[in-house]
């Protein structure tokens, strides 16, 4: 899929996330990358053969502190290779799309996987 068609599907998962996670943007850069780096995907999950569809990094919301202001944004990476590689029909793409955000968005506001469920996102 070109990158501006995964771009759309991403734009329309920000358009659908609830109010309270539409809010957090306003801190946080997302970005698109091909594939994850092998050695990111070996410290993160332990196997660099793992499967890592997004990725948080920086400071989660409930960690930042106001002399915390000049640092770099956090950032949400989603990968579209393995997204499109797992998920070929593109509505699978779209949701998997939308919960990989979600779950990212997650980590960035300071949320463990209940709160996430709570929200419907699994």
């Amino acid at each position: 899929m070109p990158r501006r068609a995964f771009e759309k599907l991403v734009e329309k998962a920000l358009e659908r996330l609830p109010e309270e996670f539409r809010q957090a943007l306003d801190n946080l850069v997302i970005v698109i990358e091909d594939w994850p780096d092998p050695a990111i995907v070996e410290e993160i999950t332990g196997d660099p053969e793992e499967v890592l569809y997004g990725l948080f990094t920086g400071t989660p919301l409930p960690e930042r502190r106001f002399d915390d202001s000049g640092d770099l944004p956090a950032v949400i990476a989603l990968y579209q290779g393995p997204l499109e590689e797992d998920f070929s029909e593109r509505a699978e793409l779209a949701r998997e799309v939308e919960i990989t955000l979600v779950h990212e968005l997650a980590h960035f506001m300071g949320f463990d996987e209940d709160a996430v469920r709570k929200y419907g996102y699994e």
